[in-house]
């Protein structure tokens, strides 16, 4: 399996719109300007925002 990370410019919007493509947050996230979620199978990726 592998993990991605992918670069957002708005991180609340791009949580949002994983979110609504079926995408789960998870219970714990690690740092302020990430957040992991879980696609639909269950494969963790994060979005993350580097100001």
């Amino acid at each position: 399996m592998m993990h991605f990370d992918f670069q957002v410019g708005d991180l609340d919007s791009a949580v949002a719109d994983a979110v609504a493509l079926g995408a789960t947050l998870a219970e714990s996230q690690p740092q302020e300007n990430v957040r992991v979620l879980f696609d639909p199978a269950g494969h963790p990726f994060c979005l993350c925002f580097d100001g």
